[in-house]
Protein backbone atom coordinates (compact mmCIF):
# COMPACT_ATOMS: atom_id res chain seq x y z
CA UNK A 1 0.00 0.00 0.00
CA UNK A 2 1.21 4.09 -0.56
CA UNK A 3 2.15 5.95 1.70
CA UNK A 4 0.53 8.81 0.22
CA UNK A 5 -2.68 9.90 2.38
CA UNK A 6 -5.06 10.25 -0.10
CA UNK A 7 -5.99 7.49 -3.14
CA UNK A 8 -8.02 8.46 -5.75
CA UNK A 9 -9.64 5.71 -7.44
CA UNK A 10 -11.18 5.31 -11.40
CA UNK A 11 -14.24 3.98 -11.59
CA UNK A 12 -16.29 3.17 -14.69
CA UNK A 13 -20.32 2.20 -15.30
CA UNK A 14 -18.93 -1.38 -15.42
CA UNK A 15 -18.92 -1.14 -11.21
CA UNK A 16 -16.64 -3.56 -9.20
CA UNK A 17 -16.24 -5.95 -11.65
CA UNK A 18 -14.50 -3.55 -14.31
CA UNK A 19 -11.77 -2.52 -11.21
CA UNK A 20 -8.31 -3.66 -11.71
CA UNK A 21 -6.90 -5.60 -8.46
CA UNK A 22 -5.31 -2.39 -7.41
CA UNK A 23 -8.03 -0.95 -7.00
CA UNK A 24 -9.82 -2.75 -4.92
CA UNK A 25 -7.71 -3.61 -3.02
CA UNK A 26 -6.89 0.10 -1.87
CA UNK A 27 -10.92 0.11 -1.24
CA UNK A 28 -10.72 -2.69 1.05
CA UNK A 29 -7.81 -1.07 3.27
CA UNK A 30 -9.75 2.59 3.23
CA UNK A 31 -11.06 3.73 6.43
CA UNK A 32 -13.02 6.75 4.55
CA UNK A 33 -14.50 6.29 1.15
CA UNK A 34 -15.81 9.85 -0.61
CA UNK A 35 -17.85 10.05 -3.66
CA UNK A 36 -20.62 10.60 -5.18
CA UNK A 37 -24.33 8.44 -4.31
CA UNK A 38 -23.86 7.06 -7.38
CA UNK A 39 -20.17 6.01 -7.51
CA UNK A 40 -20.63 4.74 -3.80
CA UNK A 41 -23.96 2.49 -5.07
CA UNK A 42 -20.99 0.54 -6.95
CA UNK A 43 -19.12 -1.13 -4.18
CA UNK A 44 -20.05 -4.07 -2.41
CA UNK A 45 -20.62 -4.28 1.59
CA UNK A 46 -17.13 -5.58 1.91
CA UNK A 47 -15.65 -2.56 1.20
CA UNK A 48 -16.34 -1.58 4.61
CA UNK A 49 -15.16 2.35 5.03
CA UNK A 50 -17.12 5.35 6.31
CA UNK A 51 -18.85 6.57 2.89
CA UNK A 52 -18.47 10.32 2.59
CA UNK A 53 -21.18 11.35 -0.30
CA UNK A 54 -19.62 14.59 -1.72
CA UNK A 55 -21.72 17.76 -0.75
CA UNK A 56 -23.04 20.48 -3.58
CA UNK A 57 -21.14 22.51 -4.22
CA UNK A 58 -17.90 20.20 -4.34
CA UNK A 59 -14.86 22.02 -5.00
CA UNK A 60 -15.34 24.63 -2.03
CA UNK A 61 -15.58 21.98 0.35
CA UNK A 62 -12.95 19.50 -0.24
CA UNK A 63 -10.25 21.42 1.83
CA UNK A 64 -12.84 20.99 5.18
CA UNK A 65 -13.70 16.83 3.92
CA UNK A 66 -10.09 16.15 3.30
CA UNK A 67 -8.84 18.03 6.89
CA UNK A 68 -11.80 16.70 8.61
CA UNK A 69 -10.49 13.18 7.83
CA UNK A 70 -6.83 13.91 8.27
CA UNK A 71 -4.75 11.01 9.38
CA UNK A 72 -7.87 8.27 8.08
CA UNK A 73 -6.68 6.37 5.20
CA UNK A 74 -9.02 7.77 2.37
CA UNK A 75 -10.32 6.39 -1.11
CA UNK A 76 -11.49 9.12 -3.55
CA UNK A 77 -13.79 7.93 -6.08
CA UNK A 78 -13.73 9.14 -9.62
CA UNK A 79 -15.50 8.62 -12.87
CA UNK A 80 -13.16 6.91 -15.38
CA UNK A 81 -9.74 8.42 -15.32
CA UNK A 82 -9.37 10.79 -12.38
CA UNK A 83 -6.99 13.79 -13.93
CA UNK A 84 -9.06 13.70 -17.06
CA UNK A 85 -11.20 17.07 -16.20
CA UNK A 86 -11.69 14.49 -12.81
CA UNK A 87 -11.37 15.01 -9.29
CA UNK A 88 -7.76 14.72 -9.71
CA UNK A 89 -6.92 18.28 -10.52
CA UNK A 90 -8.82 19.35 -7.69
CA UNK A 91 -7.10 17.02 -5.07
CA UNK A 92 -3.76 18.01 -6.10
CA UNK A 93 -4.48 21.80 -6.39
CA UNK A 94 -5.84 21.69 -2.47
CA UNK A 95 -2.89 18.94 -1.31
CA UNK A 96 -0.37 20.96 -3.17
CA UNK A 97 1.81 18.00 -3.63
CA UNK A 98 1.22 15.23 -6.65
CA UNK A 99 2.93 12.90 -4.05
CA UNK A 100 0.36 13.45 -1.44
CA UNK A 101 -2.07 11.55 -4.15
CA UNK A 102 -1.97 7.98 -5.50
CA UNK A 103 -3.79 8.14 -8.71
CA UNK A 104 -5.38 4.62 -9.81
CA UNK A 105 -6.51 5.17 -13.11
CA UNK A 106 -9.57 4.00 -15.15
CA UNK A 107 -10.17 4.23 -19.06
CA UNK A 108 -11.57 7.44 -19.57
CA UNK A 109 -14.84 8.00 -21.24
CA UNK A 110 -13.62 9.58 -23.82
CA UNK A 111 -11.08 6.57 -24.29
CA UNK A 112 -14.56 4.50 -24.47
CA UNK A 113 -15.97 6.83 -26.85
CA UNK A 114 -13.23 6.31 -29.49
CA UNK A 115 -12.79 2.59 -29.08
CA UNK A 116 -16.79 2.28 -29.78
CA UNK A 117 -16.66 4.78 -32.90
CA UNK A 118 -13.01 3.87 -34.48
CA UNK A 119 -12.03 7.07 -33.82
CA UNK A 120 -8.21 8.14 -32.90
CA UNK A 121 -8.21 9.44 -29.79
CA UNK A 122 -5.26 11.60 -30.62
CA UNK A 123 -6.94 13.63 -33.61
CA UNK A 124 -10.15 13.90 -31.76
CA UNK A 125 -10.87 17.02 -29.74
CA UNK A 126 -12.69 16.77 -26.19
CA UNK A 127 -15.10 19.91 -24.87
CA UNK A 128 -16.09 19.53 -21.10
CA UNK A 129 -19.86 20.69 -21.41
CA UNK A 130 -20.07 19.77 -17.24
CA UNK A 131 -21.02 23.32 -15.57
CA UNK A 132 -20.57 25.24 -18.16
CA UNK A 133 -23.05 26.30 -21.03
CA UNK A 134 -23.26 24.62 -24.52
CA UNK A 135 -21.91 27.56 -26.02
CA UNK A 136 -18.28 26.43 -24.81
CA UNK A 137 -17.87 24.02 -27.95
CA UNK A 138 -18.55 26.99 -30.49
CA UNK A 139 -14.76 27.80 -30.95
CA UNK A 140 -14.24 23.82 -31.47
CA UNK A 141 -16.58 23.79 -34.83
CA UNK A 142 -14.91 23.54 -37.91
CA UNK A 143 -15.90 21.67 -40.86
CA UNK A 144 -15.00 17.76 -40.66
CA UNK A 145 -13.79 17.61 -37.47
CA UNK A 146 -14.02 14.86 -34.68
CA UNK A 147 -15.34 16.39 -31.44
CA UNK A 148 -16.18 14.33 -28.18
CA UNK A 149 -18.39 16.42 -25.83
CA UNK A 150 -18.55 15.87 -21.93
CA UNK A 151 -22.08 15.86 -20.92
CA UNK A 152 -23.78 17.90 -18.55
CA UNK A 153 -26.87 15.47 -18.12
CA UNK A 154 -29.74 13.76 -20.20
CA UNK A 155 -30.75 17.59 -21.57
CA UNK A 156 -26.90 18.09 -22.49
CA UNK A 157 -27.54 15.91 -26.22
CA UNK A 158 -30.75 18.49 -27.30
CA UNK A 159 -28.68 21.81 -26.33
CA UNK A 160 -26.13 20.41 -28.05
CA UNK A 161 -28.06 20.19 -31.26
CA UNK A 162 -29.90 23.19 -30.71
CA UNK A 163 -26.38 25.17 -30.55
CA UNK A 164 -25.07 23.58 -33.74
CA UNK A 165 -28.18 23.96 -35.38
CA UNK A 166 -28.17 27.98 -34.80
CA UNK A 167 -24.12 28.11 -35.54
CA UNK A 168 -25.58 26.43 -38.95
CA UNK A 169 -24.22 23.08 -38.32
CA UNK A 170 -26.89 21.12 -38.55
CA UNK A 171 -25.86 18.54 -40.51
CA UNK A 172 -23.19 17.48 -38.23
CA UNK A 173 -24.00 14.16 -37.17
CA UNK A 174 -24.23 13.46 -33.49
CA UNK A 175 -23.57 10.28 -31.72
CA UNK A 176 -24.89 9.60 -27.74
CA UNK A 177 -23.21 6.74 -25.92
CA UNK A 178 -24.76 6.10 -22.40
CA UNK A 179 -22.97 4.16 -19.65
CA UNK A 180 -20.11 3.30 -21.87
CA UNK A 181 -18.64 0.03 -20.51
CA UNK A 182 -21.60 -1.04 -18.36
CA UNK A 183 -23.99 -3.44 -18.90
CA UNK A 184 -27.14 -0.60 -19.50
CA UNK A 185 -24.65 0.69 -22.62
CA UNK A 186 -26.63 1.90 -25.89
CA UNK A 187 -26.26 4.69 -28.49
CA UNK A 188 -28.22 7.00 -30.20
CA UNK A 189 -27.73 8.66 -33.76
CA UNK A 190 -29.06 11.35 -35.66
CA UNK A 191 -28.31 14.80 -36.95
CA UNK A 192 -28.50 17.99 -35.24
CA UNK A 193 -30.90 20.01 -37.35
CA UNK A 194 -34.48 17.84 -36.13
CA UNK A 195 -32.65 15.63 -33.21
CA UNK A 196 -35.19 13.19 -33.15
CA UNK A 197 -34.01 11.46 -29.67
CA UNK A 198 -36.36 12.88 -25.86
CA UNK A 199 -33.74 12.95 -23.34
CA UNK A 200 -32.30 9.48 -22.08
CA UNK A 201 -29.68 8.29 -19.30
CA UNK A 202 -27.55 11.66 -17.57
CA UNK A 203 -24.65 9.04 -18.17
CA UNK A 204 -23.48 10.42 -21.12
CA UNK A 205 -20.65 11.24 -24.14
CA UNK A 206 -21.51 13.24 -27.27
CA UNK A 207 -19.55 12.22 -30.28
CA UNK A 208 -20.24 15.00 -33.07
CA UNK A 209 -18.70 14.76 -36.93
CA UNK A 210 -18.43 18.52 -37.86
CA UNK A 211 -20.91 19.14 -41.16
CA UNK A 212 -21.13 23.30 -42.02
CA UNK A 213 -24.02 24.08 -44.56
CA UNK A 214 -22.69 25.98 -47.49
CA UNK A 215 -22.72 29.70 -46.57
CA UNK A 216 -22.71 29.30 -42.37
CA UNK A 217 -20.06 31.57 -41.03
CA UNK A 218 -16.47 29.76 -40.80
CA UNK A 219 -14.31 31.20 -38.15
CA UNK A 220 -10.89 30.21 -38.63
CA UNK A 221 -8.18 29.82 -36.27
CA UNK A 222 -5.90 32.37 -37.14
CA UNK A 223 -6.31 36.12 -35.49
CA UNK A 224 -8.52 38.63 -37.65
CA UNK A 225 -12.25 36.96 -37.64
CA UNK A 226 -14.58 38.71 -40.11
CA UNK A 227 -16.13 42.31 -38.38
CA UNK A 228 -19.31 40.66 -39.45
CA UNK A 229 -18.48 37.75 -36.35
CA UNK A 230 -18.60 40.35 -33.58
CA UNK A 231 -21.74 42.10 -32.48
CA UNK A 232 -21.13 45.76 -31.77
CA UNK A 233 -22.03 49.52 -32.41
CA UNK A 234 -18.38 50.90 -34.63
CA UNK A 235 -16.77 50.34 -31.09
CA UNK A 236 -14.23 47.49 -32.83
CA UNK A 237 -11.00 46.60 -33.43
CA UNK A 238 -11.08 46.29 -37.35
CA UNK A 239 -10.49 42.60 -38.40
CA UNK A 240 -6.64 43.73 -40.28
CA UNK A 241 -5.21 45.80 -37.44
CA UNK A 242 -6.79 42.90 -35.22
CA UNK A 243 -4.51 40.50 -36.94
CA UNK A 244 -1.23 42.55 -36.10
CA UNK A 245 -2.58 43.83 -32.99
CA UNK A 246 -3.07 39.83 -31.71
CA UNK A 247 0.17 38.67 -33.07
CA UNK A 248 1.75 41.27 -30.98
CA UNK A 249 0.12 40.75 -28.14
CA UNK A 250 1.65 36.89 -28.82
CA UNK A 251 -0.86 34.69 -26.60
CA UNK A 252 0.52 32.03 -25.04
CA UNK A 253 -1.28 28.57 -23.40
CA UNK A 254 -2.38 29.91 -19.76
CA UNK A 255 -2.02 33.59 -20.36
CA UNK A 256 -4.36 35.85 -18.84
CA UNK A 257 -4.87 39.16 -20.85
CA UNK A 258 -6.28 42.50 -19.70
CA UNK A 259 -8.22 43.99 -22.30
CA UNK A 260 -8.95 47.52 -21.01
CA UNK A 261 -11.79 49.78 -23.20
CA UNK A 262 -13.29 46.97 -24.50
CA UNK A 263 -15.58 47.81 -26.89
CA UNK A 264 -17.11 45.03 -28.48
CA UNK A 265 -14.34 42.43 -26.65
CA UNK A 266 -13.23 41.28 -29.80
CA UNK A 267 -9.36 41.18 -28.91
CA UNK A 268 -10.24 39.42 -25.72
CA UNK A 269 -12.47 36.96 -27.31
CA UNK A 270 -9.85 36.39 -30.40
CA UNK A 271 -6.91 35.84 -27.23
CA UNK A 272 -9.07 33.11 -25.53
CA UNK A 273 -9.35 31.64 -28.86
CA UNK A 274 -5.86 31.28 -29.39
CA UNK A 275 -5.86 28.40 -26.88
CA UNK A 276 -8.65 27.17 -24.71
CA UNK A 277 -6.33 27.97 -21.63
CA UNK A 278 -6.39 31.32 -22.60
CA UNK A 279 -7.70 33.51 -19.93
CA UNK A 280 -8.89 37.06 -20.67
CA UNK A 281 -10.50 39.98 -18.53
CA UNK A 282 -12.39 42.59 -20.59
CA UNK A 283 -12.94 46.06 -18.83
CA UNK A 284 -15.40 47.81 -20.23
CA UNK A 285 -16.88 51.10 -18.34
CA UNK A 286 -20.45 50.90 -20.54
CA UNK A 287 -23.31 48.77 -19.01
CA UNK A 288 -24.18 48.22 -23.19
CA UNK A 289 -20.63 47.56 -24.45
CA UNK A 290 -20.16 45.09 -21.47
CA UNK A 291 -23.29 43.24 -22.00
CA UNK A 292 -22.63 43.09 -25.70
CA UNK A 293 -18.88 41.30 -25.16
CA UNK A 294 -20.24 38.65 -22.90
CA UNK A 295 -22.43 37.37 -25.95
CA UNK A 296 -19.94 37.84 -28.59
CA UNK A 297 -17.68 35.79 -26.04
CA UNK A 298 -20.48 33.35 -25.84
CA UNK A 299 -21.24 33.34 -29.68
CA UNK A 300 -18.06 32.54 -30.75
CA UNK A 301 -16.80 29.82 -28.27
CA UNK A 302 -15.55 31.56 -24.92
CA UNK A 303 -18.15 31.91 -22.60
CA UNK A 304 -15.85 32.41 -19.57
CA UNK A 305 -14.21 35.32 -20.68
CA UNK A 306 -14.89 37.63 -17.68
CA UNK A 307 -16.17 41.14 -17.88
CA UNK A 308 -15.78 43.54 -15.30
CA UNK A 309 -17.74 46.86 -15.83
CA UNK A 310 -16.62 50.00 -14.79
CA UNK A 311 -13.55 52.95 -15.66
CA UNK A 312 -10.03 52.04 -15.70
CA UNK A 313 -7.87 52.36 -13.81
CA UNK A 314 -10.09 52.10 -11.07
CA UNK A 315 -12.05 48.80 -12.39
CA UNK A 316 -8.39 47.30 -12.74
CA UNK A 317 -7.92 46.99 -8.73
CA UNK A 318 -7.99 43.48 -7.38
CA UNK A 319 -7.71 41.73 -10.85
CA UNK A 320 -5.08 39.39 -10.92
CA UNK A 321 -1.78 39.94 -12.50
CA UNK A 322 -1.74 40.09 -16.43
CA UNK A 323 0.76 38.47 -19.14
CA UNK A 324 -0.26 41.32 -21.52
CA UNK A 325 -2.58 44.39 -21.70
CA UNK A 326 -4.10 46.01 -24.45
CA UNK A 327 -5.42 49.40 -24.43
CA UNK A 328 -8.31 49.72 -27.43
CA UNK A 329 -9.64 52.80 -25.44
CA UNK A 330 -9.53 55.54 -23.01
CA UNK A 331 -5.68 55.79 -23.13
CA UNK A 332 -6.29 59.63 -21.81
CA UNK A 333 -7.82 58.80 -18.72
CA UNK A 334 -5.40 59.64 -16.28
CA UNK A 335 -3.27 57.35 -14.66
CA UNK A 336 -4.43 54.29 -17.03
CA UNK A 337 -1.30 53.91 -18.50
CA UNK A 338 1.13 54.40 -15.89
CA UNK A 339 -1.38 51.68 -13.71
CA UNK A 340 -1.08 49.09 -16.52
CA UNK A 341 2.25 49.23 -16.97
CA UNK A 342 2.56 48.63 -13.10
CA UNK A 343 0.34 45.65 -13.06
CA UNK A 344 2.60 43.65 -16.09
CA UNK A 345 5.60 41.35 -14.33
CA UNK A 346 8.92 41.19 -16.28
CA UNK A 347 8.03 40.11 -19.75
CA UNK A 348 4.78 40.73 -19.70
CA UNK A 349 3.57 42.63 -23.11
CA UNK A 350 1.31 46.11 -23.02
CA UNK A 351 0.00 47.16 -26.51
CA UNK A 352 -2.02 49.88 -26.89
CA UNK A 353 -3.69 51.04 -29.89
CA UNK A 354 -5.18 55.08 -31.55
CA UNK A 355 -6.37 57.23 -33.90
CA UNK A 356 -6.32 60.79 -32.23
CA UNK A 357 -3.54 63.05 -31.80
CA UNK A 358 -3.71 63.43 -28.26
CA UNK A 359 -3.47 59.63 -27.56
CA UNK A 360 -0.85 59.39 -30.03
CA UNK A 361 1.18 62.11 -28.16
CA UNK A 362 0.97 60.34 -25.10
CA UNK A 363 2.03 57.17 -26.44
CA UNK A 364 5.18 58.55 -28.01
CA UNK A 365 6.26 60.07 -24.66
CA UNK A 366 5.99 56.79 -22.90
CA UNK A 367 7.62 55.64 -25.87
CA UNK A 368 10.81 57.83 -24.71
CA UNK A 369 10.08 56.39 -21.60
CA UNK A 370 9.98 52.74 -21.60
CA UNK A 371 11.04 51.81 -25.23
CA UNK A 372 9.34 49.26 -27.54
CA UNK A 373 8.03 49.79 -30.85
CA UNK A 374 5.84 52.51 -32.09
CA UNK A 375 4.37 51.41 -35.49
CA UNK A 376 1.60 53.15 -37.67
CA UNK A 377 -0.93 50.42 -39.57
CA UNK A 378 -2.81 51.96 -42.57
CA UNK A 379 -5.62 49.88 -44.44
CA UNK A 380 -7.59 50.89 -47.30
CA UNK A 381 -10.32 49.33 -49.54
CA UNK A 382 -10.90 49.55 -52.77
CA UNK A 383 -14.82 51.02 -53.13
CA UNK A 384 -16.56 52.10 -56.38
CA UNK A 385 -15.95 55.77 -57.38
CA UNK A 386 -18.19 56.06 -59.95
CA UNK A 387 -17.94 53.90 -62.82
CA UNK A 388 -14.55 53.28 -61.58
CA UNK A 389 -13.18 51.44 -58.61
CA UNK A 390 -10.66 53.66 -56.44
CA UNK A 391 -9.09 53.28 -52.59
CA UNK A 392 -10.75 54.43 -49.20
CA UNK A 393 -8.43 55.08 -46.44
CA UNK A 394 -9.21 54.07 -42.85
CA UNK A 395 -8.19 56.19 -40.06
CA UNK A 396 -4.88 55.37 -39.28
CA UNK A 397 -3.58 53.61 -36.00
CA UNK A 398 -0.90 54.32 -34.47
CA UNK A 399 0.21 50.87 -31.93
CA UNK A 400 2.88 51.27 -29.25
CA UNK A 401 4.22 47.91 -28.20
CA UNK A 402 6.36 47.10 -25.12
CA UNK A 403 7.72 44.34 -23.01
CA UNK A 404 8.52 45.21 -19.45
CA UNK A 405 12.08 44.28 -18.46
CA UNK A 406 13.31 42.53 -15.78
CA UNK A 407 14.19 45.17 -12.41
CA UNK A 408 17.08 47.09 -12.99
CA UNK A 409 17.22 46.89 -16.67
CA UNK A 410 16.06 49.33 -19.86
CA UNK A 411 13.86 48.09 -22.61
CA UNK A 412 15.35 48.79 -26.01
CA UNK A 413 14.42 52.25 -27.43
CA UNK A 414 13.69 53.63 -23.92
CA UNK A 415 15.52 57.17 -22.89
CA UNK A 416 17.69 56.84 -20.32
CA UNK A 417 16.23 59.77 -17.44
Amino acid sequence: MSSAPVTVVGIGADGWPGLAPGSREALHHAEVIIGGPRQLALLPPDCAGERVAWPSPLRPAVPGLLAAHAGRRVCVLASGDPMFFGIGRTLVDVLGDADALRVLPHPSSASYACARLGWPLEETEVVSLVGRPPEALHAALHHGRRLLLLSAGAGTPAEVAAALSARGFGPSRMTVLEHLGGERERRVEGTADGWPHPPGDALNVIAVECRRLPGAPRLPLTPGLPDEAFEHDGQLTKRHVRAVTLATLAPAPGELLWDVGGGSGSIGVEWMRAHRTCRAVAVERDTVRAGRIARNAAALGVPALRVVTGAAPAALAGLPTPDAVFIGGGLTAPGLLDACWDALPPGGRLVANTVTLESEALLTEYHRRHGGELTRLAVARAVPVGGFTGWRQAMPVTQWSVVRPAAGATAEGATPA
